[in-house]
C-alpha cells in the first residue's frame, strides 16, 4: 500500500491508557453514548479528529466527533435522533437537544492530484467511498488531527505519527504537502489556524509547501476562505495567525491591500499586529464571560489604518466576500471613532440608541488601547449607555 509515493504504515501505534492523559471524565457524555451504542451493536467507533488532539493537550474540545464503520443509513436506523446531511458525503448529526454529535463513516484516503485530473472529464468524484480506520486516518489533513480514541480499551490509535507531533508541538501534513495543498488549498489556512491557535510550529516541509503553493488559495471557494479567515479570531491568536499569513504570502493573495500596508509600515512591527494583539486580549476576556466578539469588530480592527472606512471595508467585501451586514456595520464602527473619542454632548447622544453602539464602543477601546490613548471619553459614553439601559428597564 502506498501514500503519495511513500509506503503507508501497515499497523498503527497503540498507546495504552497509562501512556496518555485522556480520561472519559473529560469526554462529552452524549459522545460516549454514541460510541458505546455503536460498539454494542457490533460496529467499530472511535472519537476522532480535533477532539482527541485537544484532550491530549489538556484543552476542552469545542466538538466531539465520531468515526465509525457504520454506514449512514445504518446510523439512521440505530439512532432515532439521527439526521443525515450532505450531498457528496453523507454525515450523521446525532442530536441531543441543541447539541450535535457529528458522526461519519470511515472514508477512503483522498485521491492524488493525478487521479483527480485523470477522472475530471467524468464529472465530480464520488466522496461516498467508505473505508477503514487506517484509510480514514490517512485522508485527514495534519498528523495532530489523525488520532483516534478507542473507548473500548481507553487506547489512542495512531496511524500517522500524530502523538509524536503533539509532543513536539508541530503541525505536519499527512502525505506530501505539495500534493495535499494542491488538492485542497484551504488546508494551508488550516495549517496557519492550528499553528497559531495551539502555539505550534509548522514543520519545515509543510511550511515550504505553503510558501511555494500559496497562490493556489485563489482557486478555493471564496465562502470557505472567508469562513476560515474568521476562524482565526475566536481563540485570541489572530495577531500570530495574520503574521503567518503575511509571511507565507497567503495574505498577499487574499487581501493584497492589507499585505502591502503591512509591508510599507514595518512588516512584523506594523501597527496592524498591535491592533490585533489588543483584539486578542479582548477576545479572551469576552470568551471568559461567555460572549464572542462580532465579526464586524474583527473586520474593522483588521483594516484600521489601511484606508478610509468605506474603502477599507469594501476591500474585504470584494476580496473575501464578507457578508453585507458585516460590511455596513464595519463602516459604521470605523466612522464612529471621531464621535466617541469626544465628550458626549447634550443633544448629540442619539448614537447610544443604535444597536451597533456596544460594538462601536468595543472597537474604539481596542484601537485606543493599542495606541496607548486615554479611555476617559469612552468611559463617559459607556456610563451614558448604561444609564439609558437602566431607564429603559424602569420604563
Amino acid at each position: 500500500m502506498f501514500w503519495f509515493g511513500k509506503k503507508k504504515q501497515l499497523a498503527p501505534v497503540v498507546y495504552s491508557r497509562k501512556e496518555h492523559c485522556i480520561s472519559r471524565r473529560d469526554i462529552d457524555p452524549d459522545a460516549l453514548k454514541v460510541l458505546y451504542r455503536l460498539n454494542r451493536v457490533g460496529h467499530v467507533a472511535y472519537l476522532v479528529g480535533g477532539g482527541v488532539r485537544d484532550l491530549l493537550l489538556g484543552r476542552t474540545p469545542k466538538d466531539f466527533d465520531v468515526g465509525t464503520s457504520a454506514k449512514p443509513n445504518e446510523l439512521k436506523r440505530i439512532f432515532k435522533n439521527c439526521f443525515l446531511i450532505g450531498r457528496r458525503f453523507r454525515l450523521a448529526h446525532i442530536r441531543f437537544g441543541q447539541k450535535v454529535i457529528e458522526t461519519a463513516t470511515f472514508r477512503q484516503a483522498s485521491q492524488s492530484v493525478g487521479e483527480i485530473i485523470e477522472h475530471a472529464a467524468e464529472g465530480p468524484m464520488e466522496d461516498n467511498t467508505f473505508g477503514t480506520p487506517q484509510t480514514d486516518a490517512f485522508r485527514r489533513d495534519f498528523t495532530v488531527n489523525g488520532l483516534f480514541y478507542n473507548v473500548e480499551d481507553f487506547s489512542v490509535i495512531d496511524w500517522v505519527g500524530g502523538m509524536k507531533d503533539i509532543k513536539g508541538r508541530v503541525i505536519r501534513s499527512i502525505g506530501d504537502p505539495n500534493i495535499r495543498f494542491q488538492e485542497d488549498p484551504v488546508r494551508m489556512l488550516r495549517a496557519v489556524k492550528f499553528a497559531s491557535r495551539l502555539g505550534f510550529e509548522i514543520e519545515k516541509k509543510t511550511l515550504a509547501a505553503i510558501k511555494k503553493h500559496h497562490g493556489a488559495i485563489l482557486t478555493a471557494a471564496v465562502p470557505r476562505v472567508c469562513e476560515e479567515l474568521f476562524r482565526l479570531f475566536p481563540y485570541g491568536k489572530s495577531a500570530k495567525a495574520f503574521m503567518l499569513l503575511w509571511e507565507t504570502g497567503l495574505l498577499g493573495d487574499l487581501i493584497p491591500e492589507l499585505a502591502a500596508h503591512i509591508s510599507r509600515n514595518g512588516g512584523n512591527n506594523c501597527e496592524t499586529f498591535k491592533f490585533l494583539g489588543v483584539l486578542d486580549d479582548y477576545e479572551n476576556m469576552m470568551s471568559e464571560r461567555g460572549f464572542e466578539v462580532a465579526n464586524s469588530v474583527r473586520s474593522a480592527v483588521l483594516m484600521t489604518g489601511v484606508a478610509e472606512p468605506r474603502k477599507a471595508m469594501k476591500i474585504l467585501l470584494d476580496r473575501i466576500h464578507i457578508p453585507k451586514a458585516v460590511y455596513f456595520e464595519g463602516v459604521l464602527l470605523m466612522e464612529s471613532a471621531r464621535r466617541l473619542r469626544a465628550h458626549p454632548q447634550k443633544g448629540k447622544t442619539r448614537f447610544v440608541y443604535n444597536r451597533a453602539f456596544p460594538d462601536a464602543l468595543d472597537y474604539n477601546r481596542i484601537v485606543v488601547r493599542a495606541n496607548g490613548g486615554d479611555e476617559k471619553n469612552l468611559n463617559e459614553w459607556s456610563d451614558l449607555y448604561n444609564e439609558k439601559g437602566n431607564e429603559n428597564e424602569r420604563d
